[in-house]
């Protein structure tokens, strides 16, 4: 884009005001099919003048993957509780108003877009009030850490998906490797499909929330930095992670996060939910050697979730595992364990195995000799989704809004399904019973009470 427009600044006029003139015009656009966002770009036309209004919220870390492609729009507004991590991103965009409450920043005057890179406990507030306010969204993962807040944000966002568009951090989806999968296993590579697994290997034991290790400096808002979280008193070692890693420090406690399901989980089990075509489960079952922490979630975890047929396959088992649990090799010549964060599919005459970028098709039985399976003809192959940042930005602009690969109807569903792996480990592993039209466990009335968590007194999501 070789034209570049100067971010919109706070005048005293507001930012998105329109002069008779200017509404005129307008008027003619919008009678022609042609919506004009609150900035005054053109929804549908993507010129070089077409360039977003976009607030940064959590300004440094995982943001700093962001820069590149923000610098191609206009980043007017910056939030950070953080005054450390604000200096990086003032750097990079000085025009740009300050803040430190996200609430406020949302309300920055002829805002059309946020890209949110906070804790993974504000994800789906700060998801929630964008979408109240109309706001296209790019969400760091994971989009919820409770079965609730995914389905306050999917219900929230179903309604508006063609005029917002949605992108939940999962860029690994980019790869070309979850369209191969999807290829093989849709055009029969392994026969009729009856299981798929997904498992990380990471493990950060932690032994329970940390003490109190006296008061914030003077650069950190910890209060705003807690949030909806109920109170925990600050201790440096919540916050002592290189840039970008940050999480690591405290997405194991059941307060802040939910552990690998949310992390690596985002990632690992989009392998196989790109691939099945599912919306919610209808039984869920976990298991787990580790004795239940009130206040850390679990490292090592089994949860197996039943999904009902669809279309193109029957029903299937897709369950996950972490923190050392792993499923049976199919072959005693193939080590899973060395695939540190993999996905497998099972079918009626073979097996697939993978990570990110390979792929390993194992065929079985005296019938698995591969006539059955018709490769797609070349011009049939999926095709590269490109950088995962820009097409969200670009759904923002092309009428498209609802295209974009990991939209929060399609993330809400998967990142719902983990918690609720989660749901029955606290449970006592009990197998629950789920009715995804209700959002409720039908046969455990008190597994209902995990669907939610605590959450501070004077914080709404429904900003």
């Amino acid at each position: 884009m070789s034209e570049k427009s100067e971010p919109q600044t706070n005048t005293n006029q507001p930012a998105n005001a329109l002069t008779r003139r200017d509404f005129l015009s307008k008027s003619a656009l919008a009678g022609s099919g042609v919506m004009i966002l609150p900035s005054g770009t053109l929804f549908g036309q993507n010129t070089p003048n077409n360039r977003l209004n976009i607030a940064l919220i959590g300004a440094h870390g995982r943001a700093k993957a962001h820069y590149a492609t923000l610098k191609d729009e206009n980043v007017v507004a910056l939030c950070d509780v953080n005054a450390l991590n604000m200096q990086f991103a003032t750097k990079e965009f000085p025009n740009a108003k300050t803040y430190q409450d996200w609430r406020k920043c949302l309300d920055h005057p002829g805002l059309d877009a946020v890209l949110c890179c906070t804790t993974d406990f504000t994800h789906a507030w700060v998801a929630n009030w964008a979408l109240n306010r109309d706001l296209h969204v790019y969400m760091e993962k994971p989009l919820a850490i409770t079965v609730n807040e995914a389905r306050t944000v999917r219900e929230n966002y179903i309604p508006k998906r063609d005029k917002l568009a949605t992108q939940v951090g999962m860029q690994r989806h980019a790869g070309a490797n979850f369209n191969r999968l999807r290829e093989l296993v849709h055009d029969g590579a392994i026969g009729e499909l009856k299981e798929a697994y997904a498992w990380g290997n990471r493990q950060i034991p932690k032994p329970g929330y940390l003490p109190d290790a006296g008061i914030p400096p003077e650069t950190l808002n910890h209060d705003l930095w807690l949030g909806p979280s109920p109170y925990h008193p600050y201790n440096p070692d919540y916050f002592n992670a290189n840039a970008g890693a940050g999480c690591l420090q405290w997405n194991m406690y059941w307060d802040f996060g939910i552990g690998q399901m949310g992390d690596m989980g985002s990632h690992t089990m989009d392998l196989a939910w790109n691939v099945i075509d599912a919306e919610l489960p209808t039984s869920i079952q976990s298991k787990s050697s580790e004795k239940f922490n009130p206040e850390v979630t679990p490292v090592e975890l089994q949860a197996s979730y039943m999904f009902p047929a669809n279309d193109w396959r029957g029903e299937i088992r897709v369950t996950w595992f972490q923190g050392g649990a792993m499923p049976k090799s199919p072959s005693n010549w193939l080590d899973l364990d060395k695939i540190g964060h993999g996905v497998m599919f099972k079918g009626d005459k073979g097996f697939i195995v993978a990570d990110f970028g390979r792929r390993l098709i194992i065929p079985f039985g005296d019938t698995a000799d591969l006539t059955y399976y018709k490769p797609r003809a070349e011009e049939d192959v999926l095709p590269e989704l490109g950088n995962f940042q820009k097409q969200w930005t670009e759904a923002c602009k092309n009428g498209k809004p609802a295209e974009t690969a990991c939209n929060f109807k399609y993330s809400a569903d998967m990142i719902e399904t983990m918690c609720l792996g989660l749901v029955s480990y606290r449970a006592g592993n009990k197998k629950l019973a789920y009715d995804g039209a209700s959002g409720k466990i039908t046969n455990n009335a008190n597994a209902n009470a995990f669907l939610t968590k605590a959450y501070r007194d004077g914080w709404t999501m429904d900003g």
